[in-house]
């Protein structure tokens, strides 16, 4: 029985530096562990944040269902024409009221067709079809600017067509 138990006493105090030796590198590796794991749920998370603008901008742009390749047809007016046309029916529209509701109706719906013409060539983002009253003038005025700022004159130079405040 003593022989046992000094067998097990001698192997405990050979194989005590291996275990604690096991136990320091142990810690190393959940340390390892556990920042791997940090660093792959920040990239997914990242990932899934990427994910969602693109998805939120690709909505927001209006490319969806749109292919661009139908710019070069035919067809279709010159973003050029598309221009001159919002001109037109923006003096139109801005200018002294000389005509029925109804004919002010379809210079609005006339206008707005072009807007929303003009934000499909630009890759602008607007809503002017899901909006109505006040909701749909404040959406044009917006549109209106967007388009500008990608570079379409909608404007005579010197004429502004609202006022600054």
């Amino acid at each position: 029985m003593h022989a046992l138990v000094l067998a097990l006493a001698l192997l405990a105090l050979v194989c005590l530096p291996a275990l604690v030796a096991a136990m320091i590198c142990a810690d190393e590796l959940v340390h390892w562990l556990a920042a791997e794991w940090d660093a792959h749920r920040v990239r997914r998370r990242e990932q899934r944040a990427l994910d969602h603008l693109e998805r939120a901008l690709r909505a927001e742009t209006g490319f969806g269902g749109f292919d661009p390749a139908e710019l070069d047809r035919p067809g279709g007016p010159a973003i050029e024409q598309v221009a001159a046309d919002l001109r037109r029916l923006g003096g139109e529209r801005l200018g002294p009221q000389q005509r029925s509701r109804s004919g002010h109706g379809d210079l609005l719906r006339a206008y707005d067709d072009r807007l929303r013409l003009a934000s499909r060539y630009l890759g602008v983002a607007e809503h002017l079809a899901d909006l109505d009253g006040l909701d749909r003038e404040i959406e044009r005025v917006r549109v209106e600017g967007e388009l500008e700022a990608a570079g379409l004159m909608l404007h005579q130079a010197g004429r502004r067509p609202y006022p600054e405040w």
